[in-house]
């Protein structure tokens, strides 16, 4: 391939991540620290903003002893927030480093929200209009963006859509789906139903406590969606009616970030397991549909968000969050 052809598209790179001998088995990789890691401590501070239409979200702050250091924004994955260890883990990594930490809370991630809506992988304008604030209050200040798994695709797409407007200019996004369609049928076969019960038995939850004060519009079967028995089902009673798709199909096709990294601007990388139980290996992107300025980096292992590693005496290491916080480097 000559040079020119090379510089026209992104790149795809082998990871040098090396599963924990004990924890080389996929669901290992995702559970583990799941289960058996400790919440890393982090002073936070939450801060509430009042979006234009009439709602509101919620910035988690750390790092802020960094006073003018550039900011981070960190954005959870489906059914996270401000409690979510890998994200923990890598904000203490990053103030250690001298940034400060901005986490976003998605719209209806903790607290009911005030309105229908209810963030999913295609809502993009909070995380857009959170930038824009940010840049509001302190013109000059320098913005990086880390997100995983839905976190990852609203940020790659979000990124996408800005283009070179983009105020972020280092982005990493970490277990990225891709191809929504096919991660959703994923989750519906062996063991990975596992992961599908908890995240729909979370998302239940918290669409019951939101309608007990807001009504659900018109076109939302509240009744379908709290017996769904998969992620299809519930997309297609409540995420796709609720925010103006035609049916989940629909949803996933418009939503998945895939189809958008050939638009973004920035620098980017992205860092995805092959054996992730939440999706399969032949929805990664090729080189040619990257953008220049993105770099996927491929893992054989690693599971979902797991990517942990053999420290000294055999401890568990957290490799994902050493190798973001590497790349960023300090601000």
């Amino acid at each position: 391939m000559s040079d020119d052809a090379r510089a026209a598209h992104g790149r795809v790179i082998r990871s040098e991540f090396r599963a924990h001998p004990l924890l080389r088995n996929p669901h290992l990789q995702t559970l583990s620290p799941f289960l058996l890691r400790s919440a890393p401590e982090m002073p936070l501070r939450v801060e509430r903003l009042q979006t234009p239409d009439g709602d509101f979200i919620d910035v988690g702050w750390s790092g802020e002893q960094n006073a003018g250091a550039s900011i981070a924004v960190l954005v959870h994955g489906l059914t996270g927030g401000f409690q979510s260890k890998y994200l923990r883990g890598l904000a203490q990594r990053l103030s250690a480093q001298g940034w400060r930490i901005a986490i976003l809370l998605l719209r209806g991630a903790g607290e009911p929200n005030l309105t229908p809506r209810l963030y999913n992988h295609g809502d993009t304008a909070d995380l857009r209009w959170l930038w824009q604030q940010l840049h509001a209050r302190e013109p000059g200040v320098r913005l990086a963006a880390v997100g995983w798994s839905l976190g990852g695709n609203v940020l790659l797409k979000a990124m996408s859509e800005e283009g070179p407007d983009a105020l972020p200019e280092r982005v990493v996004a970490a277990s990225v789906p891709f191809r929504l369609h096919e991660c959703v049928d994923r989750l519906r076969r062996g063991f990975s139903r596992i992961y599908q019960q908890r995240m729909l038995g979370d998302l239940k939850k918290a669409v019951r406590l939101k309608h007990q004060k807001v009504p659900p519009p018109p076109g939302v079967d509240l009744a379908a969606t709290l017996r769904a028995r998969d992620f299809h089902e519930f997309d297609n009673a409540y995420t796709a009616p609720l925010n103006g798709y035609r049916d989940a199909q629909d949803y996933y096709q418009r939503a998945a970030c895939g189809q958008y990294l050939d638009r973004i601007h920035r620098q980017t990388l992205v860092i995805n397991s092959l054996d992730d139980p939440f999706m399969t290996p032949d929805i990664v992107p090729r080189e040619t549909q990257l953008a220049p300025q993105v770099t996927l980096e491929l893992a054989h292992t690693g599971g979902h968000v797991g990517f942990v590693a053999a420290g000294v005496g055999g401890r568990m290491e957290y490799w994902l969050e050493a190798r973001i916080a590497g790349w960023l480097g300090a601000p």
